[in-house]
């Protein structure tokens, strides 16, 4: 079952560069149905999966394992972390949250000085990460140390929780929807052979996705993503971007890559044939591992399917899961219809 699936890959810990417990999971779930599977010099998880039609690796499906979080850079003499951003994160949203640090999972909290400390100048700006830090409990600069060692990630704790019309709650939906969705294919019969890419390193410059998919050298790609959905109180209508609860995100374009037009057409053609819920980006933003696979050797034809999730690169995410089948179901009728337009 596909939100099962979303949840289990939630629990796990898997801060750029950090992945390897997501891999493992991933690799233990596909090795059942994969005709074949390497992991490439990144880290990317790479499958392959022969379908009804032999086509080889001109179909490419890709999603990224990785979420953003915090790297260790310094430990003070009174035992406290202090840390820089792995991947883009506001701020303004660290200040008391959960951590687990490195991978004996240490348990943290972020802080920042208290409240009745801080002067009236300091009160009207947001902190800077310089000012924050993780608070592992230990009592000096020997017992960090004895946990925790310069570079390890830190990861962010949050319960996953179902709530609301339809709504769930989890760290690491960016994009463990779209790793999902990957996986719940590889378990059917497929109508031609498929490539699976689980990628590493997106958050930090989508540096898994370029070597994955020089390696594969595909003639198309769909990337399972998510993207912000700005449906909030406060924001402008035309800069909502997409909202949740209207099923999945097709964009015509983003702040990395432009759709392969013929592609985004047929997916558009599929949804509304199929009476499939589905909405574009109202706002130019954005970008995922369509960017380098777009740009990969002689070049490839992408096109990006997301779920939209508010709160993106936050400790805690929120989508709605009526959108995660109909992601599912696009997926599944666009590798059919490249399937038959091979038959052509």
């Amino acid at each position: 079952m596909l939100i099962k699936t979303i949840k289990a890959l939630c629990a796990l810990d898997g801060v750029s560069s950090w992945e390897e417990e997501v891999r493992a999971w991933i690799k233990e779930q596909a090795a059942p149905y994969a005709d074949e599977m390497r992991v490439d010099a990144m880290g990317s998880l790479i499958v392959f999966k022969k379908g009804r039609k032999a086509t080889g690796n001109k179909l490419l499906l890709a999603a990224h394992m990785d979420e953003v979080g915090l790297i260790v850079r310094a430990i003070t003499d009174d035992g406290y972390l202090k840390f820089s951003c792995v991947g883009g994160i506001d701020r303004r949203v660290l200040i008391g949250k959960q951590v687990s640090v490195g991978r004996k999972k240490i348990p943290g909290i972020i802080g920042l000085k208290a409240y009745h400390l801080v002067s009236e100048e300091e009160e009207k700006r947001t902190p800077k990460v310089e000012d924050l830090y993780i608070d592992i409990g230990a009592r000096d600069r020997e017992s960090a140390q004895a946990l925790v060692r310069l570079g390890d990630c830190a990861a962010f704790g949050s319960d996953i929780v179902e709530f609301g019309d339809g709504r769930i709650k989890a760290k690491a939906l960016d994009d463990r929807v779209g790793c999902a969705v990957m996986l719940e294919l590889l378990k059917e019969e497929l109508p031609m052979d498929c490539t699976f890419a689980f990628t590493v390193q997106e958050e930090v410059g989508c540096r898994g996705a370029f070597g994955a998919a020089f390696s594969v050298t595909p003639e198309i790609a769909l990337v399972l993503e998510t993207t912000t959905a700005a449906d909030l109180a406060g924001v402008d209508g035309h800069r909502r971007v997409c909202a949740i609860g209207e099923g999945p995100v097709i964009p015509f374009m983003d702040g990395g890559s432009v759709a392969d037009r013929s592609l985004f057409e047929r997916m558009r053609a599929l949804a509304e044939e199929h009476h499939i819920p589905w909405q574009t980006k109202h706002y130019i933003s954005g970008g995922n591992d369509a960017s380098t696979i777009q740009r990969s050797k002689a070049g490839v034809r992408t096109l990006v399917m997301s779920a939209p999730v508010r709160y993106l690169h936050a400790p805690a995410s929120v989508a709605c899961i009526r959108d995660f089948e109909p992601m599912l179901q696009l997926a599944r009728l666009f590798i059919r219809a490249i399937a038959e337009q091979e038959e052509n």
